[in-house]
Formats: structure tokens, C-alpha cells, sequence
């Protein structure tokens, strides 16, 4: 959530940042709410100052005390639901965005950063389902519509790039952990992912608990409800997961193939760093995903996303996409996401520095996910990097193995 007190101090400011996600109404509602809860605040405090006498009390003060002590208990009721009525609304408002993020609404509104290497010239590109194999109508009998198999060399290719990005992240600093999928609402909350996107996400009802669409959320619940010494900081995890998405929002795209599917393998980062690092480390997380894309040799560009395809929780996200020969343009392979203090106040993370507690910064990147199998299978039409032969690739990914 947002920091409550800055926004009281500067109203303007963060109504005009948060308008650019489309929540200026739901902050003034917000700021509305707190100027009734801050109203009540005061005359609950001077009821409860009424109630300490001195000595025994006369039969004039005893009847005082019970009109004060009924009069308490009502604006108490008040001053707790208005309380309730302010944190929902404070749910609501976003984290605002980074003034370098562009306006817009849709992805081609996005700012290109730079594009790195050259598409492939292939006289007739094949499709990864051509070049891979995988078996989608087996997988719609055992799971429905858009499950699939990843079956020998193909699997083979995904298990390797997915040791590749865990042992890359390693080297970086990133301390590896294998998380739970299976969470709690508190943590979907926490992150952000609730409850603006609610609708995307699996529910097992019967035990409170969620499937998450990214290891993001169980590494930022790690340290959810701690607090952190400034020298541990920052404080950095990859995590192999695999992931289950609704896709509620992609009604007819991408339904070919396995580009977009309901379950999905991904290596991620996390990043717990002090707040005036956040920004460094977004740059850096970047970095570290361009350096895996390149060594590949995969053909990508940098994307600068607009404010209207930014998450509740993100203040600035970049993606790399790959150039997919089949489709003819360029397709997400990461995203990398500065979430500032928006998830470490909802989940209840700070530091101590210097005797203050502060709220720590939090970020995340993809280090890979099973859609680089796909650009590798159709940018070298079924040739491997020779950097995952290392990891039991094959050299050649053959559709019938």
C-alpha cells in the first residue's frame, strides 16, 4: 500500500501519480475516509481522558462517567468502522508510478529502450509446436484446454535452461530456494496481486489457499511481518517454481501452441534492498536478464511499459521481448518490476537503521521461463546454444524424440 503520511502531505502530488493508473477517484474516496477517521481520533482520545478521576469518584462524577462511558463505546464503534472503511479504500489505491514510465494504455504504448541483435532470415520459419515436441491434445484429455506435454529432447532443452538461469543467478548473488506454490490470501494481498487481479489466480477453496502465478509471491513473503537488520541488505533469492495462471483476460489470444497456457515453469529473482538502492537494483535486475537473453544469442528489445499496463504494485517495469520468427515480431520472454515500499507495506517488512524503523524496497525479475524454449526452437529452428549442452541439452532438438 501506499505510505499514508506522504500522501496526507502532498494530496495533489499523489493524486496526480496515481490518476495515471486510473485511481484518482479511488484516493480522494481514500483521502476522504482518513479525514473522517482523523476527525474521530481526538474526541475518542479526550472521551478516554474524561474516564481518569482522581480518588473516589462523587455521585454527580459517576453518573458523568457512565453518559462518557456509553458515549465512548459509540464513538468507538464509529472510529473502528471508519478505520475499516479507510484501510479498504487505502487497498485500493495503487503504487504510483515512476515519472520515467510513459503514458498510455496498451502495450504498443510501451517506450522502446534499445533492440539488440538481428532477426534470423529464415525462408520459411516453423512454428515451435513444428520444431518441439509437445503434445497439447493428450493434455486437453487429461487437464482441458490449453495444458500441454513437453515430452524428450524438448524437455530436456527446458530442464537445462532452467539449471542454466538458477546457476547464472547464483553467480550474481541470488540465494536459491525452492518456495511453496500454494499460499495463503494474505500473501497474494501482500503482494499486490489482490484484489485487483484476483480473477487470474486458482483458488482451493476448501483449505484458504491460492496456486500462485509467480515464486514473486512466496519470496516476498519470506520476510513478511519481520524485521531486518540494515546490514543484511540487500537480501537476494531465485526460485524455481511452477507457476498456474486463469489467463481469465486472454479470451482468444495466443491459444495456439504453448505460448500462453494455464501452468508454467519459471526461474525468478527477488530483491529486498534499502530504499535509496531500489533504483540501482532495478537497473541491475535488468542486466542480469539482458545477459541471459544475449548469451543465447537471441534477438530481443528492451520495453519501457506504459502506466496502463502496469501492475497495482509496480512503480516501473521493463520486458524483453524475443523476436519469434513465426509470428513475426517480437514476444515477452521477462519482466523486471520495481514495487518501491507498495509490498513491504502490505506485507509488513521493515529494516532498522540507525534506531528508525523504514520499510525495505522490493523488486523482481524473470530469469527464465518455459518460453525461451520456444524462441530457441524458432530463432534456430531446432538448433541449441551450445552453453546448455553443458546442462543435458541435446544438440538438435528433434520433434519425434
Amino acid at each position: 500500500m501506499i505510505d499514508l503520511k506522504a500522501a496526507r502531505g502532498d494530496p495533489d502530488g499523489f493524486r496526480a501519480a496515481v490518476a495515471r493508473k486510473g485511481a484518482g477517484e479511488a484516493f480522494d474516496r481514500m483521502l476522504e475516509a482518513d479525514a473522517g477517521w482523523r476527525e474521530l481520533v481526538p474526541q475518542v482520545d479526550e472521551l478516554r481522558s474524561r474516564q481518569k478521576i482522581q480518588g473516589k469518584p462523587s455521585p454527580e462524577q459517576v453518573e458523568e462517567l457512565k453518559q462518557v462511558k456509553e458515549e465512548l463505546r459509540r464513538l468507538e464503534d464509529e472510529l473502528a468502522a471508519a478505520e475499516s472503511e479507510r484501510d479498504e479504500l487505502l487497498a485500493q489505491v495503487p503504487n504510483p508510478p515512476h515519472e520515467s514510465v510513459p503514458d498510455g494504455e496498451t502495450e504498443e504504448d510501451a517506450e522502446v529502450v534499445r533492440v539488440v541483435g538481428d532477426p534470423p532470415q529464415l525462408a520459411d520459419p516453423k512454428e515451435h509446436i513444428e520444431l518441439g515436441r509437445f503434445d497439447m491434445e493428450r493434455a486437453a484429455r487429461v487437464s482441458g484446454s490449453r495444458f500441454g506435454y513437453l515430452i524428450g529432447d524438448t524437455a530436456l532443452l527446458a530442464l537445462a535452461l532452467y539449471r542454466w538461469a538458477l546457476d547464472r543467478a547464483v553467480s550474481e548473488g541470488f540465494t536459491p530456494a525452492l518456495p511453496p506454490v500454494l499460499v495463503r490470501e494474505e500473501a497474494m494481498y501482500g503482494t499486490g496481486f489482490f484484489p485487483a487481479e484476483k480473477n487470474e489466480y486458482y483458488e482451493i477453496g476448501e483449505d484458504g489457499l491460492f496456486l500462485t502465478g509467480t515464486s514473486e509471491v512466496a519470496l516476498a513473503g519470506l520476510h513478511m511481518g519481520e524485521i531486518l537488520e540494515a546490514n543484511e541488505l540487500p537480501l537476494r533469492y531465485t526460485a524455481f517454481t511452477t507457476n498456474f495462471r486463469r489467463e481469465a483476460g486472454a479470451a482468444g489470444r495466443d491459444t495456439r501452441g504453448m505460448f500462453r497456457v494455464h501452468q508454467f515453469n519459471k526461474v525468478e529473482m527477488f530483491s529486498y534492498v534499502a530504499p535509496e538502492e531500489s533504483w540501482d537494483e532495478h537497473e541491475r535486475l535488468l542486466a542480469i536478464e539482458e545477459a541471459l537473453v544475449q548469451e543465447l544469442g537471441l534477438p530481443y528489445r528492451v520495453l519501457n511499459i506504459a502506466v496502463g499496463e502496469l501492475s497495482s504494485a509496480a512503480a516501473k517495469r521493463y520486458d524483453i521481448e524475443a523476436w519469434f520468427p513465426s509470428q513475426e515480431r517480437y514476444r515477452e520472454l521477462t519482466s523486471c518490476s520495481n514495487t518501491t515500499d507498495f509490498q513491504a507495506r502490505r506485507l509488513g517488512t521493515r529494516f532498522r537503521r540507525d534506531g528508525s524503523l523504514e520499510h525495505v524496497h522490493t523488486l523482481n525479475g524473470t530469469a527464465v521461463t518455459d518460453r525461451w524454449a520456444l524462441a530457441i526452437l524458432e530463432n534456430f529452428q531446432g538448433a541449441v546454444p551450445d552453453v546448455l549442452l553443458g546442462y543435458g541439452a541435446p544438440e538438435r532438438i528433434r520433434p519425434e524424440a
